[in-house]
């Protein structure tokens, strides 16, 4: 894979645009590049790494958003699914989760998520039930006796634990006090998002100590507004609860604007600092449009035009999962008329 890497003066390394694309972070940066040509595109398992998009939330606290790119899985969850219930490979499976929990140094956390407004805290039963971490998803990623968890809302108080939310099109929002070290991750589908999912995780997050006023969250990978096309009927009902989220969508429908309905719910519940998460993305995807692997996928995955060049190029919102085929998107594949998909996760971490 043709990647590079720019590590600060304190140590830590990110993904970085070659000249001459555009900038869209002007961190300050050491001199020392490193040319990853020579690194191993595999681990010391023969694993392919994951390749994942890093962002700096708060101090202490990193978001990492997968691809799919890096993984083992094949046909229509090439290449990182990370998904287990939609008829993968439990091999494949396992073994991009594994290569996951090692590329971000931390014990992911999985719960099984049912479009739900319950967020829990994994504090109280979090345990070592997989290779990777705490799988209580419903997936046959556990190795006991499986122990399902239905939430669609995680929080923790602990370090190395990365609280992990499945996506294809739905959004997570990932939230961290740097203060009191407690982190938050909520799977916002336009049913979540109703039922009140942020407001519950926030309130967890209080419960256990945090300050909405320190409180930091990002918005992850979503469908925009301008491609979540659901009808009046439903957009109509939605806008009750979130006013002004009503759009047009450029397949001349009503849609809906989840990202925005998430901003006026973290808003409700406190929390004003948002990072947004799009610079480094779209940095991304410019320094990964000529990666072999994601033309690949783009050649044979029948969702789109089969030159990468041109996925790219019709790219209007870089965090649009329908949009962006670095993404796993269900409403992608679905008017590709395939019934499988991936799943991508968003992570968030304490150091």
């Amino acid at each position: 894979r043709r990647m590079a890497t720019i590590t600060s003066s304190t140590g830590n390394t990110t993904l970085i645009t070659p000249a001459p694309k555009k900038e869209c972070l002007m961190p300050e940066y050491s001199e020392e590049i490193l040319d990853s040509n020579s690194i191993s595109s595999t681990d010391k398992a023969g694993r392919p790494i994951p390749v994942t998009i890093p962002i700096a939330l708060a101090p202490g606290i990193k978001v990492v958003y997968t691809t799919r790119l890096g993984g083992l899985s094949a046909g229509d969850y090439g290449n990182l699914n990370l998904g287990g219930k939609s008829g993968d490979e439990p091999e494949a499976v396992l073994s991009n989760r594994i290569a996951l929990a090692e590329a971000v140094q931390a014990r992911l956390s999985l719960v099984s998520q049912v479009h739900s407004g319950v967020a829990v805290d994994v504090d109280d039963s979090f345990v070592i039930n997989t290779p990777f971490g705490f799988d209580v998803s419903g997936t046959h990623g556990e190795t006991d006796t499986p122990h399902v968890i239905e939430a669609d809302g995680q929080v923790t108080a602990q370090s190395g634990i990365a609280l992990g939310m499945f996506a294809a099109d739905c959004l997570p929002v990932l939230l961290g006090d740097p203060v009191t070290g407690i982190i938050g991750a909520a799977h916002c589908g336009r049913r979540g998002l109703e039922r009140g999912v942020i407001g519950a995780t926030v309130d967890l997050m209080k419960s256990k100590g945090a300050d909405p006023a320190n409180i930091v969250a990002t918005l992850g990978p979503r469908i925009c507004g301008d491609c979540y096309e659901v009808g009046d009927e439903i957009a109509d009902q939605f806008i009750k609860r979130f006013p002004l989220t009503k759009t047009k969508t450029r397949f001349g429908g009503a849609g809906i604007d989840i990202a925005e309905a998430a901003m006026i719910d973290l808003a409700f519940a406190g929390v004003h600092q948002v990072v947004d998460s799009m610079p480094r993305v779209h940095a991304a995807t410019q320094y990964l449009e000529e990666d072999p692997e994601l033309a690949e996928l783009c050649r044979t995955d029948g969702e789109g035009p089969a030159e990468l060049a041109e996925r790219i190029d019709n790219i209007s919102h870089s965090m649009c999962t329908l949009e962006n085929p670095l993404w796993y998107s269900h409403r992608r594949a679905a008017l590709a008329n395939k019934t499988h998909e991936g799943r991508l996760l968003a992570l968030i971490v304490r150091d």
